[in-house]
Parts: C-alpha cells; sequence; structure tokens
C-alpha cells in the first residue's frame, strides 16, 4: 500500500491559514445561523408567549447561554491545546459544533414536544459554546504560528476572516428562505440552514487533516515546558494581561452582534421594516467586513498594530451616532451606510487583535491566555448586548441615543484596554530584558 506523502513544509503556512479560515468559517455559520434564527424564529418555535417581548427576550437568553459556555470551552480546550496540541483541539471542536448544529436543526417545537423542545435546545446551544469557545484561539495560534515573524499579524487575521465568511453563509441561508410563507418558514424553513452544517464539517475536518501541529508548540514538547495546568498558570501569572486582553476585544465582539443579531430585532420589530430588506443590507455590510479585515491586518503588519487599534477605537467611539442616524431613515442605501461606518471600525480592530493579545502570552500557556481573554469577553459584551439592546427600546421607546450611547461605551472600554495593554506589554518586554542582563 502507497504512503501518503507527508504535506510540505514550505506550504504549511499557506495550509494552516487556509485551514484556519475553512474552519472558523463553518464555525461562525454555526454560530450565525443560531444567532438569526434566534432574532426572527426561536420566540415563536421555542417559547411562544402572548407578549413578543418575552417570547424574544427568552429566545435571546438561549443566545446568550452559548457565550457563557465559551469560557469553559476555553478552558478545556486551551488545556489539551497547551499540553496536546493545537491540532488535536480543533478537530474536536470542529465535529462537537456539526454536531450540535445539525441537533438544532432536528429539534421539535414547543408545540410538539412542550418544555423538551427548549431544554434541548438550551443543551445544544452549549454544546455550540464549548465549540467556539475552544476554536478562535486554536485557529489564531495555528495560523499565526506557522507564520514568519513579520507575517504573523496577517496569518492570525485568517482565523479573523472566518466570521465575517460565516455571517456572509448564514444570511445568505436565511435570505434564500425569506421566499417561504411565514408558517412555512417558521415550521421548517428555518431548519435548512442548520443541516446543511453537516457537509460543512466534513469538508472542513478534511482540510484540517492536512495541517501539520504548529511550530512553536513543537518547540514547547522539545523544550518539555508544557504548564501542568495552563489555565491555573494562566490567571496565577498572567491575570492582569487576560482582563486587558478582555477589554480589546470587547467592541469587536459586542459590536458584531450589536449591528447584526440585535439589529435584525431592532429594524424589524421597533422599526418595522421587512425582514427581506435588513437581510440585504447585512449582507452587503458582511461583504464589505470581509474585504477590509485583511487590508487592515496588511496595514497592522506594515505600521504596527497599537497604531492601527488606537485609531480605529477611537472613531468607533463616534461612530454608532451616524449609524442610527442613517438606519432610522429605513431605505436600503441608508441602512448599508450607516451600518458599514460603525463596522469598518470594528472589522480593523477585530482583524489586528488576534495577533496582538497572543504576543502577550507566553508560547506554553497562549492557548489559554488568549481563549480565557476572548471567551470571557464573549461571554460578557457577546452574550448581553443583544439583551442590554432590547431593554434599552423597551424602557426608551422610539429613541435611538441610548442605544448609541451603549455602542460608545463599548469602544472606550477597548480604546483604553489598547493603550493600558501597549504600555503592560513594553512593562514586561523590559523586565526580561533586564532579568536577562
Amino acid at each position: 500500500m502507497r504512503a501518503v506523502a507527508a504535506p510540505s513544509a514550505d506550504r504549511q503556512p499557506v495550509r494552516a491559514a487556509t485551514a484556519a479560515f475553512v474552519g472558523t468559517t463553518i464555525e461562525w455559520y454555526d454560530f450565525y445561523i443560531y444567532a438569526t434564527a434566534a432574532a426572527l424564529v426561536f420566540g415563536k418555535v421555542f417559547f411562544p408567549t402572548a407578549d413578543p417581548f418575552v417570547s424574544t427576550m427568552a429566545s435571546f437568553g438561549t443566545f446568550a447561554a452559548g457565550f457563557l459556555a465559551r469560557p469553559i470551552g476555553g478552558i478545556i480546550f486551551g488545556h489539551y491545546g497547551d499540553r496536546v496540541g493545537r491540532k488535536n483541539a480543533l478537530m474536536t471542536t470542529l465535529v462537537i459544533m456539526g454536531v450540535a448544529t445539525v441537533g438544532i436543526g432536528l429539534l421539535p417545537s414547543y408545540e410538539t414536544a412542550g418544555l423538551w423542545a427548549p431544554a434541548l435546545l438550551l443543551l445544544l446551544r452549549l454544546a455550540q459554546g464549548l465549540a467556539v469557545g475552544g476554536e478562535w484561539g486554536g485557529a489564531v495560534l495555528m495560523a499565526g504560528e506557522h507564520a514568519s515573524q513579520r507575517r504573523k499579524t496577517f496569518a492570525a487575521s485568517f482565523a479573523q476572516l472566518g466570521s465575517p465568511a460565516g455571517l456572509i453563509l448564514s444570511l445568505l441561508a436565511f435570505r434564500l428562505l425569506t421566499t417561504l410563507e411565514e408558517a412555512d418558514f417558521v415550521s421548517w424553513g428555518w431548519r435548512v440552514p442548520f443541516l446543511i452544517s453537516a457537509v460543512l464539517l466534513l469538508v472542513g475536518y478534511f482540510i484540517r487533516r492536512g495541517v501539520n501541529e504548529s511550530p512553536d508548540f513543537a518547540k514547547v514538547l522539545a523544550r518539555q515546558e508544557r504548564a501542568e495546568v495552563p489555565a491555573k498558570e494562566v490567571l496565577r501569572t498572567a491575570w492582569r494581561t487576560v482582563l486587558l486582553c478582555m477589554g480589546v476585544c470587547t467592541v469587536a465582539i459586542g459590536g458584531i452582534y450589536f449591528t447584526n443579531t440585535f439589529m435584525l430585532s431592532y429594524t424589524t420589530q421597533t422599526l418595522g421594516l421587512s425582514r427581506t430588506l435588513i437581510l440585504d443590507c447585512l449582507f452587503v455590510v458582511a461583504i464589505i467586513q470581509f474585504l477590509v479585515q485583511p487590508l487592515a491586518a496588511w496595514l497592522a503588519d506594515v505600521i504596527g498594530p497599537t497604531r492601527v487599534l488606537i485609531t480605529a477605537a477611537m472613531c468607533s467611539v463616534i461612530a454608532p451616532y451616524p449609524m442610527f442616524m442613517l438606519v432610522t431613515q429605513g431605505t436600503a442605501f441608508s441602512i448599508i451606510a450607516g451600518i458599514a461606518i460603525v463596522l469598518v471600525f470594528m472589522a480593523a480592530i477585530y482583524a489586528a487583535m488576534a495577533g496582538y493579545i497572543s504576543s502577550a502570552f507566553a508560547t506554553h500557556i497562549r492557548y489559554s491566555g488568549i481563549s480565557l481573554s476572548y471567551q470571557l469577553c464573549g461571554a460578557v459584551a457577546g452574550g448581553m448586548t443583544p439583551l442590554i439592546g432590547t431593554w434599552l427600546i423597551y424602557h426608551y421607546p422610539g429613541q435611538w441615543l441610548p442605544l448609541a450611547i451603549f455602542y460608545s461605551v463599548l469602544s472606550l472600554i477597548t480604546l483604553i484596554s489598547i493603550w493600558a495593554l501597549a504600555g503592560h506589554k513594553r512593562r514586561i518586554a523590559s523586565t526580561l530584558s533586564t532579568s536577562s542582563i
């Protein structure tokens, strides 16, 4: 039997970046179709009540539960990735996500199964959260650790590029279903995007099999530098770094669910716009994000990630005000232009932050460190953003200013954290330099 040739080492950086992109695209497609369904249909299918506000809040509650599971996934797969290897952890997260997503597409409704339906939905949503919690850090490291030193930010951004790509696929899937009658969409149409995930799972699995283990992790193995309990060491030696990295990620994580998940609910329920119109607009904006991110990552490698991040965060503070002025006009052009104003700066932060926060942690605890930072932030900023937005609409009906202020606060947290993390990294570098003399 003829042996299969090992993948060429020269091609591994490209393979690793491609695998990170494809894998995270699939993972985020699965995550975003849940977000879209939570905004459009899950309240009716799994939480039917006489009050649409209560149904929507219950639906977004299960959405938030997935974020609460993400830090746990970060700890579990961070430990696995720092102890056993990046590649094995990523293969496992991909399978868990695919199985959970297909399972959601097969669930019975509340009308058919009663309380079992929302209970099973919550269970599978938690499985999604665990998978995404382990996926992001591993994908970033597999791409970044295979790259040369001067291309690490750009390479790591390929894992980030999976987010807008997954969003584009999820929006396209739901857009194709908007031609269905409302009754058909609620009864079976929404299930189709979830079931398609089975095909994507197979594609992603075979692509990832062709990537070697991270060379940085191979050095950790050779030097026998593995931490016994990586998460424990992170919290003991780098808890300040974790907090600062959480802050850096705040508007990038919270912002994407503000402009997509929450904006779906806001435009259709508060402004009374059609579901088809807003899905079309978000589709165009997602393409803009897909184009902006690699440019921002390239620029970060050229002039430095700190400059790109601080500039984008400063602009993000003021961006939501023109966004709402335009979105409330209710035309396709105004909605696209308004959301794009916010998204361009958010995309720049999202593209550059992966490599930026990765460099803040030592290699032997890096998977656990960036996973904890990103996923803890996701649990707070990502999971709570749609809920806070819905609460603000309920208590300040007809007013968009509280929503804009909320977004500005997210941006300020990121701006302050970038500045503080830059100083923190300089102090650590100075200490290491002094101790080596």
